[in-house]
């Protein structure tokens, strides 16, 4: 909350993280404590949230520049990289981290690595007509992917995509190689892999400190 400043343009993630800043927020332009503070949302759940709140919101085709964004992360690597998306709004999340000064990631101690692949799934947003096209096209490349159901249903993202889940058991060895890797395949709209793209880290500790990891 000390890093939003008012009359700023911000952006606001999404998850559990992200929903005790949007009450303090709230709270905060209620009491008159910030004011003209307007948030592009990453996801419907966010909007909705903002608005039960009075959080005013605003778009990219507005406010095309941001002033920071605030969200959370499934893994921390090296270098402070990233991944995100197991929320299942990683492509909102990415365009919206794409163009701000500062993307600052709030997260628990037990979501930094030594390797990123190691704790948590890759999500990789797919078109539904390309789906099994991208699956196959995996596998050449020795990737095992896995369509993300919910309630025994393809999980279906805000964007009307479809989410595969791969899988490293030893951990990514090129993030880099592997998001161009992604991004070439016909058919993947967006991957979870956030390269070079925070600002700073906010770890919360089990008793309640706090400690700052910051790029170089």
């Amino acid at each position: 909350m000390e890093l939003i400043r008012s009359g700023s343009v911000i952006g606001l993630g999404t998850g559990s993280t992200v929903r005790p800043l949007l009450e303090l927020l709230g709270e905060r332009l209620r009491d008159g404590r910030l004011t003209s503070v307007v948030a592009v949302p990453t996801s419907e759940d966010t909007a909705a949230r903002c608005r039960d709140l009075a959080i005013p919101l605003t778009t990219l085709e507005e406010h095309p520049k941001l002033a920071l964004v605030i969200d959370g992360a499934d893994e921390i690597g090296p270098g402070l990289n990233l991944i995100k998306g197991l929320g299942g709004a990683l492509l909102r999340e990415k365009v919206v981290a794409s163009i701000t000064r500062r993307q600052i990631i709030v997260i628990d101690p037990s979501k930094i690595v030594d390797r990123l692949g190691t704790r948590s799934p890759l999500p990789v947003e797919v078109l539904p007509f390309g789906a099994q096209v991208v699956k196959r096209k995996l596998a050449v490349k020795g990737l095992v992917a896995d369509l993300r159901t919910k309630d025994g249903k393809p999980f279906v993202t805000d964007n009307g995509n479809l989410v595969l889940y791969i899988r490293f058991e030893h951990g990514i060895a090129s993030p880099q190689s592997l998001e161009r890797d992604l991004n070439n395949i016909p058919g993947v709209v967006e991957n979870g892999l956030f390269l070079s793209m925070t600002w700073k880290v906010i770890v919360g500790e089990a008793d309640g400190s706090t400690r700052e990891l910051s790029r170089r």
